[in-house]
């Protein structure tokens, strides 16, 4: 596989109240973020409002920023199965926005994107921030919401993790070709 010189990476910290998100560009051997912030969902009462506001503007990143590949942080799994429920479906719309563009889809847990950023999974959100102040060499502040530095945390991990297949979500074509005797 050739090695691009330049590679963008969308993070995806998703929500329904409030979703972040960090794009990053690999300049080897700088990680440079090119645009971070958030998405303020509270003001919309509709659930499926707030699902296509998000399909809205990440597929707007999207044709913005074209990434290379996009990572997601995982729904964590809580007491609330209507909590987890609504995080999956901001989670797949988000998905969708990078797979309409045929963009590699990683997805990471919390705890794993924290053990990579900070070298702790129990690291608390401000921690993980002031990592990326080094990390990133710029200065976080107060005014950098702390979903958007979630969301570069998550593209960081992935660069980080190198790609590895595991982490990959497939095409349909290439599940199809693997498995025609599943498909009727």
């Amino acid at each position: 596989m050739e090695v691009k010189k330049e590679n963008i990476i969308l993070g995806i910290d998703p929500g329904t109240k409030v979703l972040g998100y960090g794009l990053i560009t690999i300049q080897k051997p700088k990680i440079i973020p090119l645009q971070y912030g958030i998405l303020n969902l509270s003001n919309l009462d509709n659930q499926a409002l707030k699902l296509k506001r998000i399909f809205e503007q990440i597929s707007e990143l999207v044709e913005e920023y074209n990434p290379d590949e996009m990572a997601l942080e995982s729904p964590f799994y809580g007491q609330n199965i209507q909590v987890a429920l609504k995080l999956g479906r901001a989670q797949g719309v988000a998905m969708l926005a990078g797979l309409i563009r045929e963009i590699p889809i990683s997805e990471y847990a919390p705890r794993k994107i924290k053990q990579v950023v900070t070298g702790n999974g129990n690291a608390s959100k401000e921690q993980v921030a002031k990592m990326l102040d080094t990390l990133l060499d710029f200065s976080t502040s107060t005014d950098i919401p702390l979903d958007a530095t979630d969301a570069l945390a998550v593209a960081v991990c992935h660069h980080y993790q190198g790609n590895l297949p595991q982490n990959q979500s497939k095409s349909w074509e290439a599940f199809l070709k693997e498995n025609p005797d599943r498909v009727k």
